[in-house]
């Protein structure tokens, strides 16, 4: 399974968040520390704050915060508000046509238990754990390596670094 490049947004947002509980954060020291979009983060803190793991103020002085403590933020509950509910395949889709040979078949069972021992996992881990070394934590998140990071190019939406093109005669 993979996760969408928004769900991962939203849990780097709350590790930034967590890892510096004596302080409001915002959006655009987010974005350098990670080399992403603010556009993108905007989005992602809308909905963090609308589901009430965020607290956002809005003017100066104003940034975000947890909304409630990092060991009541489960992993998995950031994962299905990002997510919603799986669909692994079409037999999930109760709008897709029916599967001709669903009766007999067991692949949807299978691929349901597989999911739920996904959420299982994520689900017995919170943001807390996650951050159980702000320290460390804080001192990549706030390195002038991370803080003079460019956003990545469209065409990299998984956030990692473009590679350098060498020219060639």
């Amino acid at each position: 399974m993979q996760l969408t490049t928004f769900t991962d947004y939203c849990l780097r947002v709350l590790l930034y968040v967590a890892a510096q509980p004596e302080r409001r954060a915002t959006i655009s020291e987010i974005a350098r520390s990670y080399g992403i979009s603010e556009h993108h983060l905007t989005k992602v803190v809308h909905l963090l704050g609308k589901a009430g793991l965020l607290l956002n103020v809005r003017g100066h002085g104003g940034g975000i915060t947890l909304a409630r403590p990092a060991e009541r933020i489960g992993v998995g509950d950031v994962v299905r508000l990002a997510e919603g509910e799986p669909q692994l395949a079409a037999c999930f889709d109760a709008a897709a046509p029916r599967c001709v040979i669903a009766p007999a078949c067991r692949l949807k069972g299978v691929l349901q238990e597989a999911a739920d021992a996904f959420y299982a996992a994520l689900d017995g881990h919170t943001v807390a754990d996650l951050v159980a070394q702000p320290g460390a934590l804080r001192t990549i998140l706030l390195s002038p390596r991370s803080n003079s990071a460019r956003p990545p190019s469209a065409a990299n939406k998984r956030g990692l670094r473009p590679r350098a093109i060498s020219k060639r005669p």
